[in-house]
Formats: structure tokens, C-alpha cells, sequence
């Protein structure tokens, strides 16, 4: 019997086992993955409008001479607060108070005349009666009796400008508010109305003024006609804390170039934690929506497509759904449509997930106010 080649045997072994079918691997199954859950609720949301605002003061008032002199003294400290009425600065009065002196001084001349012409008049006046004396020379003197009460009453007029200009050497706050920068110091020499010498800013009460949006006029107008409209400003620096105010102010125009109105808004201030030429985030509250769907605003993810939510099914796996936004208030975002009240959206952990994942819910969110 002849041996078999080993080369035979080698092709035998070779076909047998590509013959034989190749063991399919099981595929492995996705992992679950952890996630937080919020459920969609229908309740009444309050409208809310926010925008960015400038800090004022409710007045400012530059505080300047006027008249020409020479400061001798400033009665404050820069950046401290003053009252109404308080006593700024003062100017050398020397000279306006010698003018004063010199007008008090032709009013007693001018009034010792004056007396002396009107007696002379009386008798001349009785003298005509009798015939001893002409009408031209009771006239003449009459004339000069009336030219000398006009003299007299000059001289007053000319003390009360005098006193005047002796006053303003006393520059006083027309306002309680907070001094700035003084510019010049005692010893300067200062010209009526020409270089500002300090600032007073007003900052109780405080304004902030702000521009919203022309479509948003009526909104504004319709809560403004009900009453007073209510407003936040958020503290700067301090995101957590607010200072509540009114709208006071609505302007008649609004802006061609930019598309916006502006308001302005006064706040009480007390705390002093609004300072001028900052910026705010201004919040304004209207009628509340009623019955929309909210979600917490996390929930909301931005794709090419949209904004969309990762919707939990009941097999606990998860269904990405475009969704139409409304306003967002405060952490809650109203969805105008696609999705319904009850259904479960993932508000953490969206970042793993793919659509048809197998999600593990953990804690859930519980939002106020919701409807059941």
C-alpha cells in the first residue's frame, strides 16, 4: 500500500476546517447610563424681561462759582456725603462786602436828600396856594424831590444785587448726595461759571436706565396702565442679590437706528450697592403666563437641527425631540411645542447619551408650582 504524501494530508486538514462555520460573537450590549430627571409640568409662569442697564444717579449737579474770586476754604472731604444745603466752599466775600458797604452808604446820602427835597416840595406846595411863589419853581422842586426818591430806590435795588453776589462767596449743595473729585483747592482763583469745582451725586434714589426691544412696547405699556410696574436689579458682583424698584420713566420715541425704546428705572438704594456708571442685569416681571409647559432650562440642548430634550420612554430608553422655546424665568424655559405635560426629560448626564440609550434615572426633580 503506497503512503499518502503529507503534502495531501496538509490540503485535507486546510479544506476541512474552512468548511466548518465560524462561531458568531454575541454583540455586547450597550451600558446603562446614569442620568438626572426632571418631569414636564403645566402651571402659570410669570413673564419675564430681561436686559442689561446703566447705573445713574437721580440727579447730578456740577457744583461751579458764580462770580469771579479767589476760594479761601472747602468745608468737605472728597467722596463723603453732604446734605442739601450744606456749605461747599467759600470765596473771599472782602470785596463784594465793600461794595455792599458802598451802596448802604449812597442809600443814606440819597435818602437824607430825598427827605429834605420832599419837606422843601411840602412848603413850596403850600406857598403856591397863597400865590408867594410861581408853579415853575414848585415844579422844580417836585421834580427834584421825585428824582431823588428814584435815586433811593435804586440804591436798594443796587444792596439787594450787592447781597446777592456776597451770598454766592457761600457755595452751598443743592442737593444731598455724595461729593467727587475736587478740581481746585483753596487758594485758586476761579472765574463765574467756568471750571467745575466738584460733583454731587445723588444716590438715594438711584436710576437705572435700560432699552428694550420695540415689539416688547406693548407688553410694557398694557402692565404700565394697570400700575406700577415692578423690576430687579441684580447687585453687581453679587449675582444672588437683588434691589427691587419701579419703572418711573418710558421714553415717547423709539430709536429708528437701533430698533429699542428706553426706560428707567428708581430704586430705593439704601444699602448704596448700585453705584453709578455700573452695569446691571435688569429683570422685569409681567401678567403670568397661564398653563404653559416648563422645563428646567439644563434640559435644553442645542443641535444643528435645533433646540431638542432627551425624552425618557417607559422601556427606559431614551428619545431625542426638538422642541420650540418660549421665555425662559428664572431656571424653568416654557415650551411653546413638542413635548406634553407628564412626559420625563433627562436634565444631567446628556453628553453620554445617543438616541435609544438605556438611561438609569436617578434623583428627580420636583418643580414648584406644578399642576397636577
Amino acid at each position: 500500500m503506497k503512503q499518502i504524501p503529507k503534502v495531501f494530508i496538509y490540503l485535507i486538514i486546510l479544506f476541512l476546517c474552512t468548511a466548518c462555520p465560524a462561531k458568531k460573537e454575541k454583540p455586547k450590549a450597550k451600558p446603562v447610563v446614569p442620568v438626572k430627571v426632571a418631569e414636564v409640568v403645566q402651571k402659570d409662569v410669570p413673564v419675564q424681561i430681561k436686559a442689561i442697564g446703566n447705573i445713574e444717579p437721580s440727579s447730578s449737579v456740577a457744583i461751579k462759582s458764580q462770580i469771579n474770586g479767589q476760594i479761601v476754604k472747602i468745608h468737605f472731604s472728597e467722596g463723603s456725603d453732604v446734605e442739601k444745603g450744606a456749605l461747599l466752599v467759600s470765596i473771599d466775600p472782602e470785596t463784594f462786602q465793600s461794595t455792599v458797604n458802598q451802596y448802604e452808604a449812597a442809600l443814606a446820602k440819597d435818602l437824607s436828600q430825598a427827605k429834605f427835597a420832599q419837606e422843601q416840595a411840602r412848603r413850596y406846595e403850600g406857598l403856591l396856594k397863597e400865590g408867594i411863589v410861581t408853579r415853575d419853581q414848585y415844579d422844580l422842586l417836585l421834580s427834584n424831590s421825585e428824582s431823588l426818591a428814584a435815586a433811593v430806590a435804586s440804591d436798594r435795588a443796587a444792596i439787594r444785587n450787592a447781597k446777592i453776589q456776597l451770598g454766592y462767596c457761600s457755595i452751598r449743595s443743592p442737593i444731598s448726595g455724595r461729593t467727587g473729585t475736587v478740581a481746585l483747592q483753596a487758594g485758586n482763583l476761579v472765574k463765574a461759571n467756568d471750571l467745575t469745582i466738584v460733583t454731587v451725586n445723588q444716590l438715594s434714589p438711584i436710576n437705572v436706565t435700560f432699552s428694550l426691544p420695540e415689539k416688547r412696547l406693548s407688553e410694557i405699556k398694557r402692565a404700565m396702565s394697570v400700575g406700577q410696574l415692578k423690576i430687579e436689579a441684580v447687585i453687581p458682583n453679587e449675582p444672588k442679590a437683588t434691589e427691587s424698584g419701579t419703572i418711573n420713566f418710558l421714553d415717547n420715541t423709539v430709536n429708528p437706528a437701533t430698533g429699542t425704546i428706553k426706560l428707567k428705572g428708581v430704586f430705593a438704594n439704601k444699602s448704596r450697592k448700585l453705584w453709578p456708571g455700573q452695569f446691571t442685569d435688569v429683570l422685569i416681571t409681567l401678567a403670568p403666563s397661564k398653563n404653559a409647559l416648563v422645563v428646567p432650562t439644563q434640559a435644553i440642548q442645542t443641535s444643528q437641527q435645533g433646540e431638542f430634550v432627551y425624552v425618557v420612554k417607559g422601556d427606559s430608553k431614551v428619545e431625542m425631540r426638538l422642541v420650540t422655546t418660549a421665555a425662559v424665568a428664572g431656571e424653568e424655559t416654557m415650551i411653546e411645542k413638542g413635548l406634553s405635560a407628564g412626559e420625563t426629560v433627562v436634565v444631567d448626564g446628556q453628553l453620554r447619551l445617543t438616541p435609544g440609550a438605556t438611561v438609569e434615572t436617578k434623583d428627580k426633580q420636583s418643580q414648584p408650582g406644578a399642576k397636577k
